[in-house]
């Protein structure tokens, strides 16, 4: 008995999909033929699932620790650095740039 998957783009919800070849462990990839855009419908590298690059700002805008973040989402301390870094060096204001820029005028007039 076969059971199919109905996938659709995880970046533009579309359903015209084709098959895009395998990842280095084997799972399969899919191209959308609308966005252009390539994916897989599981990862298994936790830093690449939907949601993680938004709760890790979100913890950092809430004081949380690399150490911490990394233990709550379950990916590496050396990625979490990574992102925290990306945000930083961005070339369009972040929101932990935003952050920090109000923390000091929060300081600056007590």
């Amino acid at each position: 008995m076969k059971q199919y998957i109905e996938i659709s783009c995880r970046h533009c919800g579309a359903d015209d999909l084709v098959k895009n070849g395998r990842s280095e462990n084997g799972t399969q990839r899919y191209r959308c033929n609308k966005c252009g855009k390539s994916f897989q419908h599981e990862y298994t590298y936790n830093a690449w699932k939907l949601g993680v690059k938004e709760q890790t700002e979100k913890q950092t805008l809430n004081s949380y620790g690399v150490r911490d973040i990394s233990r709550n989402i379950d990916i590496s301390k050396d990625t979490v650095i990574s992102e925290l870094r990306k945000k930083k060096t961005g070339g369009s204001e972040s929101a932990l740039h935003g952050a920090s820029e109000q923390f000091v005028i929060l300081r600056a007039g007590n």
